[in-house]
């Protein structure tokens, strides 16, 4: 199971937001200081949103964007309002490893499919959720579109990864919610990546361990209890396995 320490991005700072909520933010710093305080630590890829992009907000951090994967030197998974095939290109382009698409995900699966199989293993699939329907546009709209659903809409295409947020979880180190991975796993083949809620390394043990028909997690986005100290990098990474 790959841990992926997670870097969010709001006005060229790293943050963290309390269950997707833009004004309940805690603030960490520059952002390039902690990519590679966590590549020291022993992370061995890296997981990074911006924040403002997924808002549509401007200016966004592409700046920030593109030193993290310049100088990090593990691969780098860039998500947050890339809305369109050009902008996937271009984060590929510069160099990132993974490109998350979340609101184009859940609007045009066909078009994220296409993008998928020109990119085999590079893109990833954001399912941010409130009890299973999908958040859209930086958490700010319901799209009406049921977690499931879309798991289906991409059976067999080929993804890197499937990052799926319970949003009432992120941020408050509340735990994970197994059960719900539980569901995904018996539900879909796709390489599923678990994120939000985690706060402790038995919460990665668990993750780590979660198993459904032989599928396991692929992978888990860890931020907030990296960036208030809970745990080390280098305990996470142990603790998600070899």
């Amino acid at each position: 199971m790959q841990c992926l320490p997670a870097i969010d991005l709001r006005g060229g700072r790293c943050v963290r937001l309390l269950r997707g909520d833009f004004a309940e933010e805690t603030v960490y710093g520059d952002p390039l200081e902690q990519a590679a305080a966590f590549v020291a630590g022993g992370a061995r890829a890296l997981h990074v949103v911006d924040l403002d992009a997924a808002r549509g907000a401007s200016p966004d951090n592409a700046a920030v964007v593109a030193g993290i994967i310049a100088a990090a030197g593990v691969p780098v998974e860039v998500g947050g309002g890339v809305r369109d095939e050009a902008r996937a290109e271009a984060l590929l382009g510069l160099g990132a490893a993974r490109v998350v698409l979340g609101t184009l995900a859940a609007e045009a699966p066909e078009r994220v499919r296409a993008l998928a199989a020109a990119h085999p293993g590079a893109i990833a699939v954001g399912l941010d959720h409130r009890d299973g329907e999908v958040a859209l546009r930086g958490w700010l709209e319901g799209g009406g579109v049921k977690l499931a659903e879309l798991l289906a809409a991409y059976e067999g295409a080929p993804l890197g990864a499937v990052i799926v947020t319970p949003i009432d979880r992120d941020g408050t180190l509340a735990g994970p919610d197994l059960e719900g991975y539980a569901t995904l796993l018996e539900q879909s083949a796709l390489p599923i990546v678990a994120s939000g809620g985690v706060a402790s390394l038995s919460d990665l043990e668990a993750l780590r361990e979660l198993e459904v028909d032989g599928r396991r997690l692929a992978g888990v986005v860890v931020g907030k209890a990296l960036l208030s100290g809970a745990m080390t990098v280098a305990e996470a990474v142990d603790a998600c396995g070899p």
